[in-house]
């Protein structure tokens, strides 16, 4: 059992600094950064390239470690190499590629891989791969190959892979930005499902505003630091620090904006394509 400081704070920065190369000629990523995600929580990661963003996504799986501060997960401290086994069964983790994630032909040995690695026994497996393409929607895959698959249909079948190791945590760095909008639609819908229904702690890695808008919680982050932390409403508010971090508002905000500016009356805050078709629809009802 974990205590009730470890279980609601899934994952702690605290004051951690990270850089590449040596000491002297060391880049520095991140600064000073603190962040606390809550367990059950859907966190989105916004800011420009080079901001850190991805940094993050690997100092919670241990894949790196902070040249200064402390990283740790239900507790575990990164660190501690003896830690690293139990944070990586716990924080599941999905790439940009899903090719690059592929390690068998066939998607149900492919979503094996991983409770295979971590020594989850034979006859439990199969429970595990049920379980994963079901989450995932992908079972009508199951004896496909996997190289014959679409892009979003890969990608949901990379995020079984990562599900069927039971993680607490699902981390996605940039896993849609190379679907199509069908693609990225098929994948947050069972991401969604799986954060809202089985609480499952999920931090999205996006440059897509639309996606963003989906989290309960948005950390822009800029030059190693946070910028603005908030749910989205407030986030998308906030004009001056999306601009001066080279973000963009959603698409549905674009054009609720450029409606207000033509003089339409519609209501300050729309994110999204629902908010904004059920304001449509209100106006046209009164006409």
């Amino acid at each position: 059992m974990y205590d009730i400081i470890t279980v609601m704070q899934t994952i702690e920065f605290k004051n951690v600094s990270f850089g590449y190369g040596d000491e002297d000629e060391r880049q520095e990523v991140l600064k000073n950064f603190s962040l606390t995600i809550e367990k059950g929580s859907f966190v989105a990661l916004l800011g420009r390239n080079g901001s850190g963003k991805s940094t993050c996504a690997k100092l919670i799986n241990g894949l790196l470690t902070p040249n200064e501060g402390t990283v740790t997960v239900f507790g575990m401290d990164t660190k501690d190499k003896n830690n690293l086994f139990e944070i990586r069964k716990r924080a599941g983790m999905v790439f940009q590629n899903p090719d690059n994630q592929q390690i068998a032909s066939i998607v149900e040995d492919d979503v094996a891989f991983g409770p295979e690695n971590i020594g989850v026994p034979r006859e439990e497996i199969k429970n595990r791969i049920d379980y994963a393409l079901k989450a995932t929607g992908t079972e009508e895959f199951r004896h496909s190959e996997v190289a014959r698959l679409s892009g979003g249909q890969k990608q949901r079948v990379a995020i079984a892979g990562a599900l069927a190791i039971y993680p607490d945590i699902l981390i996605l760095d940039e896993s849609t930005s190379m679907l199509d909008p069908k693609g990225r639609r098929e994948v947050i819908e069972v991401v969604r499902t799986l954060n809202k229904e089985r609480g499952m702690t999920v931090i999205d890695i996006t440059h897509y505003m639309d996606e963003a808008v989906e989290a309960d919680e948005i950390c822009i982050m800029g030059d190693g630091v946070i910028m603005a932390q908030g749910n989205p409403s407030e986030i998308f508010a906030k004009k001056d620090v999306i601009k001066e971090c080279g973000l963009e508002l959603p698409v549905s905000a674009k054009l609720a904006e450029a409606l207000q500016k033509e003089g339409l009356p519609l209501p300050d805050g729309i994110l999204t394509k629902e908010e904004l078709s059920k304001s449509l629809c209100e106006l046209l009802q009164k006409i």
